[in-house]
């Protein structure tokens, strides 16, 4: 806190200080000084009466253009009183705007323009914004002052929150266009989106919001070229991503989707920006969906194929394969919730054709990785939606997962990898919870196979040959295990497997009540079992022998030994 006693000194020798200078005749540079020397806000609460000595001051040596800069500086610090704050600007501009030097002129612009945004309105800030332009457009006079300029436009979006009054300045957009050198001018509409991105807290479709926004965006965009940096790249979506979230048409979907077609056409060189069109899609269609409590009118139902069909589209012309992957997926799960039968399947196709493009190493934030483990982890993903996705009646039995499964077997895994055997594994577990009944879940109005076949023996023939051939690679991969030495690899293969066929299959069938022990067995082989999870398994398995329907395990715990280290 400041002390009273030394800001009483200080509003007395600020008095002395004056009358000093009005005794000397308003010396402009000792003026200057006294402007410099003490706090803005007693500068400020005497402004009226600065600006009567600077009108009177000698001149020679230090204009007066100065001394208004240095008046305005204070101005930018502190308020002077409500009642004099015209008088003050008029009085001041009444200078600014008779220099002829436009350095000179736009440096004492710069400065007052902090007073004009933060005391006045809008429209006594397009007549300052009007007037730089007059003086700084005649023989391209801006090209000298880009950062002044810049400066302006800083201060008049900091004090202009609402994009609808800022905007509706009439002199903004024209005082944009001096910015003609690329990456100042580019810089610019970063800032502009920044404080857009800050501060518009509800959705807008004010069409004088978005054409504004849409040119900021596309001078944004048009600015990426192959030397831009990826950190660059990404933070222009960023920006771009903030102003697309923030559109909204409430309940006009049609104009929506419209929006996102012409924001695609714009947008096309930035990846994240494709990506988040494409989500904002999705979103549009589920919101139909929710709109319609899932009973599409024949309207409704067009529209959401449209939507999928802009996704299918789209997503081609992303780069990262993954990110194709998993907006396929998306996608398809989106056209299925909205009973989009033919295109649920055209999305599931184009993700199984695309898999095996997927290199062995892909790039991941500047850094090379593996791709394994991320395509086990969309293949798992792939598999829960492959539940509930009904047959095409012309393609036959399970044909997605047929062609899946081809595609698996066909894609060339790592030379020390168990990942196919994994993925072997959750095919199973995929295809036990196609035999059941009635399936662990559904979408609501979409007939899944437990529907369409009601348990039909055909369809749980053709189930059982497809789980005896994913089985059958499971075991040739164990022995070839043996082959190679890699016996730890292959004892916690072999117990993975018997976990899941305690889990998912039905162990009162004698080949698989056999083949279990076997892979008991075999998890034990060469002391490479760890014997605290066998136990447990062991002791699992004892507990669930006493739930209904489940004596058949009582049998089978008898069967399996616990070995001990030796």
């Amino acid at each position: 806190m400041t002390d009273p006693k030394s800001s009483c000194w200080q509003l007395i020798l600020l008095t002395e200080m004056m009358e000093r200078c009005k005794k000397l005749g308003n010396n402009a540079l000792l003026l200057n000084s006294v402007m410099s020397a003490f706090r803005a806000e007693f500068i400020a609460t005497r402004s009226v009466d600065f600006i009567g000595m600077i009108k009177e001051c000698n001149e020679a040596g230090f204009p007066k253009h100065l001394l208004f800069r240095s008046l305005g500086l204070n101005l930018a610090l502190a308020d002077p009183p409500e009642g004099d704050r015209l008088q003050i600007l008029n009085e001041a501009w009444k200078v600014i705007t008779k220099l002829k030097n436009p350095q000179d002129y736009i440096n004492c612009a710069d400065v007052w323009s902090e007073y004009t945004c933060r005391h006045f309105t809008k429209r006594e800030v397009n007549t300052v914004l009007a007037d730089v332009i007059k003086h700084m457009t005649p023989d391209r006079a801006f090209e000298d002052s880009y950062p002044q300029l810049q400066s302006i436009i800083k201060k008049v979006i900091a004090h202009f929150h609402d994009f609808s009054v800022l905007f509706s300045v009439e002199k903004f957009l024209p005082f944009l266009d001096m910015f003609q050198k690329e990456s100042v001018r580019v810089e610019v509409c970063k800032c502009i989106m920044d404080v857009f991105i800050k501060h518009q807290h509800e959705p807008t479709k004010d069409p004088v919001i978005l054409n504004a926004l849409l040119h900021v965006c596309k001078t944004m965009h048009d600015s990426v070229n192959a030397l831009t940096l990826e950190d660059e790249k990404r933070m222009l979506a960023h920006l771009i991503n903030g102003f697309i979230k923030m559109v909204s048409f409430g309940r006009d979907f049609e104009q929506q989707l419209s929006f996102y077609v012409e924001a695609r056409s714009m947008f096309c060189n930035l990846e994240p920006v494709l990506v988040q069109l494409i989500h904002s899609v999705n979103r549009l269609a589920m919101e139909t969906r929710r709109v319609m409590k899932g009973n599409h009118s024949r309207k409704t139902a067009a529209f959401v194929r449209a939507c999928a069909a802009y996704c299918f589209i789209t997503i081609p012309s992303l780069v990262g394969i993954f990110t194709r992957l998993n907006l396929y997926l998306h996608s398809g799960q989106v056209a299925l919730a909205n009973q989009c039968l033919s295109q649920a399947d055209a999305f599931f196709k184009a993700a199984i054709s695309l898999v095996p493009e997927v290199p062995k190493m892909i790039n991941i934030d500047g850094k090379m990785r593996p791709s394994e483990s991320f395509l086990l982890e969309f293949l798992c993903n792939f598999f829960s939606t492959l539940l509930i996705v009904p047959d095409h009646p012309e393609h036959g039995v399970l044909f997605l997962v047929r062609e899946l499964l081809n595609v698996i077997q066909d894609y060339t895994w790592e030379d020390n990898s168990d990942d196919k055997i994994r993925i072997y594994t959750y095919v199973l577990h995929l295809l036990s919870a196609m035999s059941q009944e009635t399936y662990l879940y559904h979408v609501d109005k979409v007939d899944s196979n437990d529907s369409l076949y009601g348990g039909d023996s055909k369809f749980l023939a053709e189930n059982n040959k497809l789980c005896e051939t994913v089985m059958a690679q499971i075991l040739e991969h164990l022995k070839a295990l043996a082959k190679d030495e890699a016996l730890k690899r292959q004892s916690s293969l072999g117990l993975s497997f018997f976990n899941s066929i305690l889990a998912h299959g039905d162990l009162r069938n004698n080949r698989l009540n056999q083949l279990s022990v076997h892979l008991w067995h075999l998890a034990q082989r060469h002391g490479s079992a760890d014997t605290r999870t066998m136990v447990k398994t062991l002791e699992y398995i004892k507990k669930r022998s006493k739930q209904p329907d489940m004596a058949h395990l009582t049998e089978l715990a008898l069967r399996l030994p616990l070995q001990t280290r030796t």
